[in-house]
């Protein structure tokens, strides 16, 4: 931004200097400074544009408010709440949206837009612009593609169909409309079977979350999916998900850690069964001043557990967002507790792990620090607020801004369970489906072979008198809990409704089924006045 404007005072002093001087002795090239035209010109400057590309990716907080889709996706749900302090008024903007009384002046809305926009407009430059070839810089273009793809569904699963953005823009095309949902994923498809086409299986040694081939199928996979849901239940279009995840499966590539738990340690990145991860990091010296977005993962601090006390043997005290409700943690079967305490810490658990390690503390929990309206006694433990943390922030930075967890994005589990969903949902196979659920169940009941102990697809649905597509509901609430997916799935499978807030008083009073997208915020429908708030019902088509 800095080179841009520097450059456009440039042009306003040539053109001034124009009227009394000789024109062509002011033909001069800007010096030391690299604007669009001069830019992309060898591989290390389209490198450079690309890890900017990325860089929005990460983001969990920007122009000062917090923007993570994780904690989105459970606290819109009936998974968790907002949370915070007492006051109930910690961190407004979230508790507008956990409760659904948030307008179009919320002020999440405009950083989280903006955040995917900035990341669509890096890829757009350098897809544009870059006029080199060569084998490495086609790879770099099929990873923009893969990016811009990624920010368009990104976008698409919060704010519902959104303009398509696929050229570089200048001011003058400020006034854009909504595309249809055909067209938001259809673009979202076209840009990762591109990409595809050209990543690699492997990201590079070192430059792990970088996206590769498994990474665009299982995003196309999913666009694929949301498609065909959204699209009144298109047969085709899940068949079309299922062929893009088998896709993934074929690689041979991926595999389940056998224990869950690991995961989610401290330290755990890019195992085996990750797809695709948002890096962080912790050697940017990220701190409250900074204005686009911070390198560390945000939501450590901000959902960790609020008013623990401080003989904890493993885990800081935390600001107390995303406590998880009650409904989740009974949702777990009884055979189903493992898998429960990798994704939920209780306060009997905190209080078992003081007593493990020779320690005691009362009260355990101080819940005069929490906010009365959403305090359970229950929070995530998939991203836990380590005490080894401390000083990882070598670099200097915000100690709360720089923890750096992963943040998974496609998990092969994750992945089986959107295939065997595709499968029963299109013209596939139901046995199969329930040999891919079943691979994630035997995992889900422990470390170790469970072969012979755990309860398959076939003897859960006739125990518990479930359809094939009640498991598969069950399966991706209890796998994916706390990892942000549970709004956006009630959503797209049409089951997001005021029946899953019995109990929870603002959360049942206030939904609407406008509350199913959020609206496009103030800002950019005073500018873009063709733009609506929300989607209309013409544009799912």
């Amino acid at each position: 931004m800095k080179n841009t404007i520097q450059f456009t005072l440039l042009l306003a002093l040539m053109s001034v200097a124009a009227m009394s001087c000789n024109k062509n002795r002011l033909q001069v090239d800007p010096v030391n400074e690299y604007l669009s035209s001069n830019y992309y010109q060898n591989e290390e400057q389209v490198s450079a544009a690309l890890i900017g590309a990325y860089d929005p990716i990460g983001w969990t907080m920007a122009y000062g408010q917090w923007i993570s889709s994780v904690m989105f996706g459970e606290i819109r749900s009936d998974n968790a709440n907002a949370g915070g302090d007492p006051s109930d008024q910690d961190q407004q903007g979230w508790q507008e949206l956990d409760d659904f009384n948030n307008t179009e002046m919320n002020v999440v809305l405009h950083p989280l837009y903006r955040r995917n926009y900035i990341g669509i407009a890096r890829a757009n430059a350098l897809l544009a612009l870059t006029e080199l070839e060569s084998s490495t810089v086609e790879v770099y273009k099929a990873e923009a593609k893969f990016l811009r793809a990624y920010y368009h569904f990104e976008l698409f699963r919060h704010f519902g169909p959104i303009p398509v953005v696929t050229e570089p823009l200048d001011p003058s095309d400020v006034n854009l409309e909504r595309n249809t949902m055909s067209d938001v994923l259809g673009q979202v498809v076209k840009d990762c079977q591109e990409a595809a086409d050209l990543l690699p299986t492997i990201a590079p040694s070192g430059e792990e979350g970088r996206a590769t081939k498994g990474a665009a199928y299982a995003l196309m996979g999913k666009a694929y999916l949301y498609w065909a849901d959204l699209g009144e239940d298109d047969v085709a279009r899940f068949d079309e998900a299922a062929a893009a995840f088998q896709q993934v499966v074929d690689l041979g590539l991926y595999q389940l850690v056998d224990d869950m738990q690991e995961l989610y340690n401290f330290g755990a990145r890019n195992t085996v069964e990750s797809v695709f991860e948002i890096q962080h990091n912790p050697l940017w010296s990220s701190d409250w001043g900074w204005f686009e977005g911070v390198d560390g993962n945000g939501i450590i601090q901000l959902c960790g557990i609020r008013g623990l006390c401080a003989d904890h043997p493993d885990y800081e005290a935390g600001w107390g967002f995303m406590p998880i409700s009650e409904g989740l943690w009974n949702h777990f079967l009884e055979d189903d507790t493992y898998r429960r305490d990798v994704a939920i810490v209780s306060e009997d658990e905190l209080a078992q792990d003081l007593e493990d390690a020779g320690a005691s503390c009362d009260p355990i929990i101080d819940i005069t620090q929490n906010n009365p309206n959403d305090f359970t006694g229950y929070w995530q433990e998939k991203y836990s607020n380590y005490k080894t943390y401390a000083g990882t922030n070598v670099n200097g930075g915000n100690e709360h801004l720089t923890k750096a967890q992963n943040t998974h994005v496609f998990r092969y589990a994750d992945v089986l369970l959107m295939l065997a969903e595709a499968l029963h949902r299109g013209s596939g196979s139901d046995n199969e489906a329930m040999l891919h659920i079943d691979m994630v169940r035997e995992r889900a009941a422990g470390p170790g072979d469970n072969g012979g102990s755990f309860r398959n697809s076939s003897v859960v649905m006739a125990e518990e008198g479930w359809t094939l597509q009640d498991l598969i509901w069950y399966e991706r609430r209890a796998e994916l809990a706390c990892e942000g997916d549970r709004w956006f799935d009630l959503v797209r499978s049409g089951r997001a409704n005021a029946s899953l807030f019995v109990g929870d008083g603002n959360k049942e009073a206030n939904f609407d089924p406008e509350d199913l997208w959020l609206p496009i915020a103030f800002e950019e429908t005073v500018l873009a006045t063709q733009l609506t708030t929300y989607p209309d019902d013409s544009l799912f088509n």
